[in-house]
């Protein structure tokens, strides 16, 4: 077991890559408890939502100073987005652990074979010249059902899986609302608070969140966060979608290593 003062370097990194590509940093923070720590797989996704609260405000703060949160288009979300978390976080409550490790480790490889899959085939472009608003966006009907649509089962993941949502909420924003990236990234950092805090209250409920745990990795995280936010507006879209799916395969990948 690694010494407990290390969780705020891992805060730290993991506040980086989470803010800069949206993904909230449960990907990382869910393996790190049950690899190093030896935390059962529903208390690290517990510990990880509470965390992820923390760096989902931060890296807001900054997002919001650069102009890149769709405030309507992600309050939107959240309709479907909360309440599916809380469903989320109650399946995890009653899923055995190793069980709950397998699934982890699948949906991260299939999100990110997904990703990677499509920018392969420039499907992921940046759209600059052709860029919708916010209120564009809110008011384009049909595209932002199926978006809300699909926000309830990236809430699910959230929830189930300790990871905040952005590693389905991002894909949703790009491909089914034709976000760029950037502007992905941003406003899913922003739904995952609220996303985060509905997860949070079922955990607490079940007494599954070790809070000096989560407040260790928050206080790194939340640094971590600003540089992450900073640095997403200097890495080009393409890059920043494929930084996104590595991380995904290559926690999918150690998660079912641990747990076959």
């Amino acid at each position: 077991m690694l010494d407990w003062w290390l969780l705020t370097v891992f805060g730290f990194l993991i506040g980086i890559l989470a803010s800069m590509t949206g993904v909230g940093g449960g990907v990382f923070i869910v393996p790190i408890l049950t690899f190093f720590y030896g935390f059962v797989v529903n208390a690290a996704t517990g510990t990880s939502s509470a965390t992820i609260i923390f760096t989902a405000i931060a890296s807001t703060f900054n997002y919001a100073k650069q102009k890149r949160v769709y405030y309507k288009t992600g309050l939107i979300l959240v309709i479907t987005t909360a309440p599916g978390a809380y469903i989320g976080a109650w399946f995890a409550t009653i899923i055995e652990g190793p069980l709950l490790g397998i699934v982890f480790g699948v949906f991260l490889i299939l999100v990110a074979a997904h990703t990677i899959i499509s920018l392969i085939r420039k499907k992921t472009q940046e759209k600059a010249q052709n860029v919708k608003t916010d209120m564009e966006l809110v008011k384009s009907g049909k595209t932002i059902a199926f978006g809300v649509g699909l926000g309830f089962f990236g809430g699910i993941a959230s929830g189930l899986l300790g990871i905040g949502g952005g590693t389905l909420i991002v894909p949703i924003m790009t491909f089914a609302l034709g976000m760029p990236i950037h502007y992905a990234t941003a406003t899913s950092m922003f739904t995952m608070i609220f996303t985060s805090i509905s997860a949070v209250t079922k955990y607490y409920q079940s007494n599954l969140i070790n809070f000096p745990v989560a407040l260790t990795l928050a206080a790194g995280s939340i640094i971590g966060a600003q540089v992450g936010a900073y640095t997403s507006k200097k890495i080009s879209g393409r890059n920043l979608t494929l930084i996104f799916g590595i991380i995904l395969l290559v926690a999918g990948v150690n998660m079912i290593i641990k747990y076959r």
